[in-house]
């Protein structure tokens, strides 16, 4: 059985469960704790990072986009990355969009300072840096509604890695309920769409200790 080395709430391991899940390809969950730097798992990444898919044959592979690149190439039958040279372009663009740009203006501030700073022992919420987030986030959100009403799906006519990058991080963020969807209703029913599919009650089901979701969380209708 493969195993991913995950952390619940890390929009990075939330991107390659549904890259798994929507290819099909079952896997064993193991949170890591990466504060403890278990010597066993530097082995099998250095930079002591979640998330890391080892294969059954003992292959280990390390970081969401690798991960992802990885799956698409050893198992290419439902690919998440585009059939054309334009679309893997356009879906590698989006991909990038929300691991850099939302990543660092957006999750960094708000599920980092929440959550994160918790976890590492690194003190309270900073003020300044949530309300960038929540800033942020609203241009993130009408770009995203505005992809939305432009095409069947983010990245185009197929769901792609696109819609799963963007919904990994906002799913992390609907978690501990930083998202008013009111204000973003195209991204609210896009995101609707997403969370419906099979591949993400994996997601919807998570616990983590300390921190309750809001209800409608779960709720495939909202």
């Amino acid at each position: 059985m493969r195993i991913l080395y995950h952390l619940p709430l890390s929009p990075q391991c939330r991107l390659v469960r549904l890259a798994l899940s929507e290819k099909r390809l079952p896997c064993e969950l193991m949170i890591e704790r990466v504060w403890d730097k278990r010597e066993e798992f530097i082995e099998l990444n250095p930079s002591g990072e979640v998330p890391v898919l080892v294969e059954e044959n003992g292959l280990a592979v390390p970081g969401a986009r690798v991960i992802c690149e990885y799956l698409d190439e050893a198992y290419p039958d439902t690919p998440l990355l585009g059939k054309t040279l334009a679309e893997r372009v356009e879906i590698r663009r989006l991909v990038d969009w929300f691991e850099t740009l939302f990543a660092s203006g957006v999750t960094r501030n708000l599920l980092g300072e929440k959550v994160d700073k918790r976890l590492f022992g690194l003190g309270h919420p900073d003020g300044n840096a949530l309300r960038a987030g929540y800033a942020n986030m609203r241009f993130h959100l009408d770009y995203i509604g505005w992809l939305a009403e432009s095409r069947s799906w983010l990245g185009g006519s197929s769901i792609s890695l696109a819609d799963f990058a963007a919904a990994s991080h906002l799913s992390a963020l609907d978690f501990i309920g930083d998202i008013n969807w009111n204000k973003a209703p195209s991204a609210k029913d896009w995101y609707a769409r997403v969370k419906s599919r099979p591949s993400f009650r994996g997601l919807l089901t998570d616990k983590v200790s300390g921190i309750t979701p809001p209800a409608h969380y779960a709720n495939l209708d909202f």
